[in-house]
């Protein structure tokens, strides 16, 4: 990963498009921007080499394949160094789709899918609580999802600090 990576108008504006919609073409992009095909996918290329820009994905509505219940729970831990086989433990539950690290009064925060009701009682019992470490739980079910969306892309000005590494603006200025 470069430690210095400039974001220029052009990189923005492909990240805005990509963030919309990750399947539009790179011509349709390259017309926008007004520079050819082959500077998209070059420049598209530099991004995922800086690692700002990870994959691509399909996304899948869980309501549409009967998962109805979202749930997130707040995950208390016996103690602090049980982190890590706690989530090797929650890799293995299938309706757990993300996994926290936060502050507050819980360690953890998840958020799982599951078909209904009895479904999340039978995962909260019989599988989170008899995960070595975890001492209590606190669930949150949701009623509707207002929105979804990705990070907002400007079409100008980025400026990212990641451990130490900046991503620059084009005229160098941070």
């Amino acid at each position: 990963m470069s430690a210095k990576f400039k974001v220029d108008s052009i990189d923005q504006k492909i990240l805005s498009s990509l963030v919309k919609n990750a399947r539009m073409p790179f011509l349709e992009i390259a017309r926008k921007c007004g520079v050819s095909g082959a500077a998209i996918h070059q420049r598209v290329k530099k991004m995922e080499d800086a690692g700002i820009i990870v994959g691509s994905q399909l996304i899948v509505k869980p309501k549409a394949l009967g998962y109805d219940i979202c749930t997130f729970v707040g995950i208390e831990l016996a103690q602090s160094n049980l982190y890590n086989p706690v989530i090797e433990a929650l890799k293995q539950v299938p309706e757990v789709v993300e996994c926290h690290f936060i502050t507050g009064k819980f360690s953890i925060m998840i958020k799982l899918y599951c078909r209904d009701n009895d479904q999340l009682m039978e995962i909260l019992i019989n599988t989170l609580q008899n995960i070595p470490g975890i001492v209590r739980t606190e669930s949150m079910i949701s009623l509707d999802q207002a929105f979804e969306r990705q990070v907002y892309v400007k079409d100008k000005g980025f400026t990212k600090v990641k451990r130490g590494k900046r991503y620059l603006l084009e005229d160098g200025e941070e």
